[in-house]
């Protein structure tokens, strides 16, 4: 669905903040885009939105150049940032206005999300508070029934059971056609949706695997006392600690994207060692 090849970008008196980047996003997942402040998470959503251009290489979603910026491919793409602005407009006027450059745009599912947000049924999007404008913008953008919905920071400004109807929403509306990618510091808020997991650091992809690949390899485990050895990565919880390491057992056992996040980024070279035998392997 979206092809990133030996891509080059920089920001104008900046080094490069890609280069030779290369990527491949497909249909029928939520795909969690995670990264330390400045890794280059925004930039690479705005570039495969055709909201940046790359300097060399090229982005194709469904077969098109995101930098031309064609109707054939701005109509299947839709993208809520962190920081947005909404005109004053009221919700039904807004959707009069923009629900005409995406032909697969439902009335009936924005009202159903509408619904389950606890929106009112037309309020003005002026006098909306930051939460309610991103409930509302998430709802229309899953509405629109695009191929790709882009969300930067999505539960930021959501209260808990926001947060919480997000993820039923998120999950009901993925669709074997359909790809999201969902950037996030909150990772805990849909951890239990984003597969497979996609980390980025100083421009490069760190690391790119399903959950089920996760799962083969690494195993988490609650335990009173750290291993002398073999901990890939450690928290201190209540009553113990939470350690991240390599699977030796058939057993299956939860993931959690936080301490995985942290395990790969403090520990690249062991995790990347892991993974490479995997790769060798197959």
């Amino acid at each position: 669905m979206i092809k990133i090849d030996n891509l080059t970008f920089n920001y104008p008196k900046q080094a490069n903040l890609f280069d030779g980047l290369n990527l491949q996003i497909k249909e029928g997942s939520i795909h969690g885009l995670l990264g330390k402040n400045g890794s280059g998470k925004t930039t690479l959503m705005k570039i495969i939105a055709g909201l940046r251009f790359p300097r060399k290489g090229s982005c194709q979603a469904f077969g098109h150049e995101t930098k031309h910026r064609s109707p054939d491919f701005l109509k299947e793409i839709y993208f809520v940032p962190e920081e947005f602005f909404t005109t004053p407009v009221s919700m039904k006027q807004f959707v009069a206005i923009y629900k005409g450059f995406y032909p697969n745009f439902s009335e009936q599912d924005l009202k159903k999300y509408i619904t389950e947000f606890e929106l009112p049924d037309n309020g003005n999007l002026a006098s909306f508070s930051y939460g309610m404008k991103k409930k509302f913008l998430i709802a229309f953008g899953i509405a629109t029934n695009c191929r790709v919905l882009i969300l930067d920071e999505p539960s930021n400004g959501l209260d808990i059971p926001s947060k919480s109807k997000l993820r039923k929403i998120l999950a009901s509306s993925i669709n074997e056609d359909r790809s999201f990618i969902i950037s996030t510091h909150q990772v805990r808020d849909i951890d239990q949706l984003i597969d497979p997991v996609l980390i980025i650091e100083d421009g490069k992809v760190l690391f790119n695997y399903s959950l089920e690949e996760i799962s083969e390899k690494l195993a988490l485990k609650v335990v009173e006392e750290l291993p002398a050895v073999g901990v890939l990565h450690s928290e201190k919880t209540v009553g113990g600690y939470s350690i991240l390491i390599e699977r030796e057992e058939e057993e299956s056992y939860a993931m959690d994207i936080e301490t995985l996040f942290n395990a790969v980024i403090n520990n690249k070279e062991k995790i990347r060692a892991i993974f490479s035998d995997s790769n060798e392997k197959n």
